[in-house]
């Protein structure tokens, strides 16, 4: 059973970090969410993969899903697992930043096909980007992407980028749950 406030105590005591960072999206920022400190936890492998699960129950199970290697790694293998556990097995999908230059040569890997209806998971989005690259490749491999869902939406641009490019983004936290302000609010 997914469990909110068991995953913002969580991310609060393991993965939210104070100082001078610089983000993926090349922002400035004085907060960091390490997403795999809660990822590669086991108890919140598991209230990743339940809340996701329930989001995906919500708006209709797709048939896989996965996202942007590495950070949707292991979000895409708990929600995969505990799936299965449910009785609902969905496939998983990885997306190579780069093709691995051999064998398929591929930038998609995994159990999925042409066709098969997808939700790109992703830790932490910021602006979208590393999401909307994940888009572009699933769907250059035939997938048909109908949304995006995060574990924490930092709500500096990524929904805004998603609905523009006609996707919906979800979350199961959003930075306000931590009482930070995203800018412009």
């Amino acid at each position: 059973m997914y469990d909110k406030e068991a995953l913002v105590a969580l991310v609060r005591h393991k993965a939210l970090k104070f100082g001078d960072f610089t983000l993926a999206s090349g922002k400035k920022a004085t907060y960091y969410l390490d997403g795999k400190q809660v990822t590669l936890d086991a108890h919140g492998a598991m209230l990743v993969a339940e809340g996701i699960l329930d989001l995906l129950a919500e708006r209709g199970m797709p048939d896989a899903v996965g996202g942007m290697s590495i950070g949707a790694d292991p979000i895409t293998s708990s929600v995969v697992t505990m799936s299965a556990v449910r009785g609902t097995p969905l496939a998983g999908f990885m997306v190579r930043k780069e093709p691995k230059g051999h064998g398929t040569n591929q930038f998609i890997e995994g159990p999925v096909q042409p066709g098969d209806k997808v939700v790109i998971v992703e830790d932490v989005v910021t602006t979208g980007g590393s999401s909307l690259r994940a888009i572009e490749r699933a769907e250059a491999f035939g997938l048909e992407v109908t949304g995006v869902i995060a574990i924490i939406d930092r709500m500096e641009g990524g929904a805004e980028a998603f609905a523009k490019a006609g996707y919906e983004l979800s979350s199961l936290l959003a930075i306000t749950d931590f009482g930070i302000r995203p800018p412009g609010l």
